[in-house]
């Protein structure tokens, strides 16, 4: 399928929580999630806990392989701050990477385990203007 959307990529990771680092983690998620807001490339960045299992789950959703570099570049700061306070136990790719974004999701979880990747079949994105549009 060829469309406007056919570069999009969702992330989806879920984190484990270390014991004793609820708070810090709040506190690195909130920032990254800040700086992105402001900074990064992504068209959205939501992120949910579960206090009673220690998981953390993150959607962000990006429009193509150059914005997940883009999105490595600017946030490696606020990324090594969160993983202080977690370890990744899952880690999700819905749609295609290129050959370069693919190998360093790999890369990034080292040791953590290997990235599922998900094709994408069809699908749309529809986002209500925000306040003051």
């Amino acid at each position: 399928m060829t469309s406007q959307n056919s570069t999009i990529l969702l992330f989806r990771n879920t984190m484990r929580i270390t014991d004793g680092h609820l708070e810090g983690f709040r506190e690195a998620i909130a920032d990254a999630v800040a700086f992105a807001e402001q900074h990064g490339p992504q068209l959205m960045v939501e992120t949910f806990v579960d206090e009673e299992r220690m998981l953390a789950h993150s959607f962000q959703l990006y429009q193509d392989s150059d914005a997940v570099r883009t999105h490595w570049k600017l946030a490696d700061p606020y990324i090594q701050e969160v993983m202080k306070h977690c370890r990744v136990e899952r880690f999700e790719v819905f749609g295609e990477p290129d050959a370069d974004v693919a190998a360093g999701v790999r890369s990034a979880l080292g040791e953590q385990g290997a990235p599922t990747f998900h094709p994408r079949i069809a699908g749309f994105v529809r986002f209500t203007p925000g306040p003051g549009a």
